[in-house]
């Protein structure tokens, strides 16, 4: 009988150690596999970018192969950040012999080849000079190195801590927040590089690689919390509101009560007391498992009868249906993946910078940015069709513990 309790214990044990093996024959052979030249180009700016850094070896994780980026992904960051360059750093940008070449003069069909064989390493040649010589000017000059700052250098730890955790697909975040380091020791106006890399990574939407916000950066969008509660004369009559204004969920019976211009009479939603018209705005709610939206309405945004509130309309908001049908919805919807779900959410407003931004409070991750030009007054919107779970707002802006190995200077 013993004999039989141990067995059921040694066969998962075998299992989980023929699976580990596998897997690190798998890694040896992914990695023995030959690197295209962006790939090997983004390796070498990693070992220059270490050079130039201060204090800061966690490129070192790239260039000696331990983290190999897909090669789209090498691609796309070097086109977006010679882009960077040349607006901010170059004069111009420096064409190649073949792209200074007539185009009569190209052999297309050897070109549409080569860019299919090789994922479009062709065109990658332009990009990569203006990076090359933008590395080159800086190790030119009498002190090439760059002092990137503390709160930069805690973020790239914790960034290292959670790659290694396995919470980044890859070092990218880094990458880039080096980049920026350098590029703003250059610049006449200091800005912080911390509060640039949030602002950049959620203009473009790139978030596959940057749902994680580290955690210095967390607590600043924290220190924006607002006393967020409801206003009971913009909800829908079918709205229980909490006495405190800060729960609701529909009830059993249509209400009555007094119509106005500001009410809800369609949708199952209502705004916050008070509106925003600049400054940084961030409040946290907890939601339900089958239907909510969450947002900003604009004080244009009509808010009789049953028309979408989508951004056609004034609203800038995440909607959940069905419990698994998680969207942004603009026009048209921007559907976000099932396993992106949160159970509390952050909303994140910054007017100047016209960002409104979502995260999973729980995994600390981003889940959708709006990027627009604001000019009038936003109101946080809330909506459900719940009649068990409130909605709830709950108190934002609690430091949250940090998640790096040792002593933290940011607690």
């Amino acid at each position: 009988m013993m004999k039989d309790c141990l067995q059921i214990l040694i066969e998962p044990a075998k299992k989980l150690k023929i699976r580990l093996k596998e897997s690190r024959k798998r890694v040896k052979l992914e990695k023995k596999e030959p690197l295209l030249e962006s790939q090997l180009f983004i390796m070498e700016l990693a070992r220059e970018l270490n050079r130039i850094c201060q204090r800061s070896n966690i490129l070192g994780h790239i260039w000696t192969s331990e983290d190999i980026w897909p090669a789209s992904v090498c691609r796309d960051f070097i086109v977006e950040w010679a882009a960077v360059l040349e607006k901010r750093v170059q004069p111009r940008i420096i064409l190649s012999e073949y792209q200074q070449e007539k185009p009569e003069k190209k052999d297309w069909k050897g070109h549409l080849l080569c860019m299919l064989e090789a994922g479009g390493e062709c065109d990658m040649g332009p990009h990569k000079r203006v990076i090359m010589d933008w590395t080159r000017e800086i190790k030119s000059r009498p002190q090439p190195t760059v002092w990137p700052g503390e709160p930069v250098l805690m973020m790239l730890d914790d960034l290292e801590f959670q790659w290694k955790r396995g919470r980044l697909p890859n070092l990218l975040p880094a990458m880039e927040l080096v980049m920026l380091a350098v590029m703003n020791a250059d610049s006449l106006v200091k800005e912080d590089v911390t509060k640039q890399w949030l602002v950049r990574k959620q203009r473009s939407q790139n978030i596959d690689t940057v749902r994680y916000i580290p955690h210095s950066v967390w607590n600043w969008i924290c220190d924006a919390a607002e006393e967020v509660t409801l206003d009971s004369d913009s909800a829908h009559p079918d709205l229980l509101i909490s006495s405190d204004h800060k729960r609701m969920r529909c009830g059993l019976k249509h209400r009555e009560v007094p119509r106005c211009q500001r009410r809800f009479d369609g949708w199952w939603c209502a705004v916050g007391q008070e509106g925003y018209a600049s400054g940084r705005h961030y409040w946290e709610v907890e939601v339900g498992e089958r239907d909510w939206r969450l947002g900003v309405a604009k004080a244009s945004g009509v808010r009789q009868g049953f028309r979408p509130l989508t951004t056609a309309r004034g609203y800038l908001t995440l909607r959940l249906e069905r419990g698994a049908d998680l969207k942004a919805l603009t026009v048209p919807a921007t559907p976000l993946s099932q396993s992106l779900v949160p159970r509390k959410v952050g909303v994140y407003l910054d007017y100047e910078q016209g960002q409104l931004s979502f995260y999973d409070v729980e995994k600390r991750s981003h889940l959708y940015t709006y990027n627009e030009k604001f000019t009038e007054e936003l109101y946080p919107v809330f909506g459900t069709v719940e009649s068990v779970k409130d909605l709830a707002i709950r108190p934002g802006g609690v430091r949250q513990r940090c998640l790096c190995p040792g002593t933290c200077l940011w607690n």
